[in-house]
C-alpha cells in the first residue's frame, strides 16, 4: 500500500477515513503497464498565492524538485512530445513527458534550473497572445479578479533562453487561449494555423504539437488539428494511453496539481489516475 495511504489510514483508523482515501487517491486502481509513457501536465512552478483561486495550478519549486529528482532516481526516461510520438510502442519502460501549459515566467525562472539539474526535458505549450488577459473567464464567467492575467508570462526573449537550453520543445496553445466549444471551424482554424505560423516565425523552430485550451475539444477538432500540420495533440483527459495505436491528436495527460504530496505524485505515475482533480 502507498505510504500516504498507510499514514492516513493509521491516523484515522476508521471506515470513513478509508473511504476518503479511496475516493481522493484511487490507490486501488491497477498499475498501468510501464511500457506506456506517462504525459504529465503542469502550469506554474511557484509558491502558492495566499487565498489564490488557482493554487491547484501552482506546484511549489521544492515539490517540483522532489518530483523530478524522484523520477531521475527511479529510472525514468525524459522525452518530449516529438520524441514520444515518433517512438510510441518502442519507448523505454518508464518513459515520461513533462508538459507546461500557457507560458508562465516561472517555467524559465524556477522549472528550467530544476530540469537542468536532473538532465530532464519538457514540452512548453505557449499561448502566442499571452499578455494582459485572464483567459479563465472564457471557461467560467465567475472567474473574475484577473489572477491569471496578473501572473508573469514568458517574454519572447525568455522563451528563446528556454529553447537555447536544448531541454525544451515548443508547442502551440493557440493564439488567444479560447474556449473551442464557442468557436466555429473557421475560427478554430485561425487559432490553430496562425499560432503555429507565428511561433515558428518568432522562434525559428518547428511546432508540431498542440494542447487544447482548457482541454476542450469537439467532434471534428482532431481533423482540424491534423489539417493545421500538427503531428500530435494533448488534452486534459486524465489517464495513460495504454495502446499501441492511440489517438495521437487526443492524447491523455496526468494533471500534476499543487495540492498533493510526493506520495500522491508517485501513485499517479503508477495508475495515471486521481479521483479528485484538484
Amino acid at each position: 500500500m502507498d505510504p500516504l495511504t498507510l499514514g492516513l489510514a493509521a491516523s484515522g483508523g476508521t471506515a470513513i477515513a478509508g473511504a476518503w482515501i479511496s475516493a481522493r487517491y484511487a490507490w486501488w486502481r491497477k498499475t498501468a503497464p510501464w511500457k506506456w509513457p506517462r504525459i504529465l501536465m503542469y502550469h506554474m512552478v511557484c509558491p502558492h498565492r495566499p487565498g489564490g483561486r488557482f493554487n491547484g495550478l501552482r506546484v511549489d519549486p521544492k515539490l517540483f524538485d522532489a518530483q523530478i529528482r524522484w523520477l531521475r532516481e527511479d529510472g525514468w526516461t525524459f522525452l518530449t512530445m516529438r520524441d514520444v510520438t515518433k517512438s510510441w510502442g518502442t519507448t523505454p519502460e518508464k518513459s515520461v513527458v513533462i508538459t507546461f501549459d500557457d507560458g508562465y515566467a516561472d517555467n524559465l525562472l524556477a522549472a528550467l534550473p530544476i530540469l537542468s539539474r536532473y538532465d530532464a526535458h519538457a514540452t512548453l505549450y505557449l499561448v502566442h497572445n499571452r499578455f494582459g488577459t485572464d483567459w479563465s473567464v472564457k471557461k467560467k464567467a465567475h472567474h473574475t479578479g484577473n489572477e491569471l492575467g496578473e501572473e508573469p508570462k514568458l517574454t519572447d526573449g525568455q522563451v528563446r533562453d528556454m529553447l537555447e537550453s536544448g531541454r525544451i520543445e515548443l508547442g502551440s496553445h493557440t493564439l488567444s487561449h479560447p474556449n473551442f466549444s464557442r468557436l466555429n471551424d473557421k475560427e478554430k482554424r485561425e487559432e490553430l494555423t496562425a499560432s503555429k505560423q507565428a511561433l515558428e516565425h518568432a522562434f525559428q523552430v518547428p511546432v508540431t504539437s498542440f494542447a487544447y485550451p482548457f482541454g476542450i475539444y469537439m467532434q471534428g477538432d482532431e481533423t482540424l488539428v491534423k489539417e493545421a500540420g500538427y503531428s500530435n495533440a494533448v488534452t486534459t483527459d486524465t489517464g495513460i494511453d495504454c495502446t499501441p495505436t492511440p489517438k495521437f491528436h487526443r492524447l491523455k495527460r496526468i494533471k500534476i496539481g499543487g495540492k498533493e504530496s510526493l506520495s500522491a505524485f508517485r501513485l499517479r505515475l503508477r495508475t495515471g489516475w486521481r479521483a479528485w482533480n484538484k
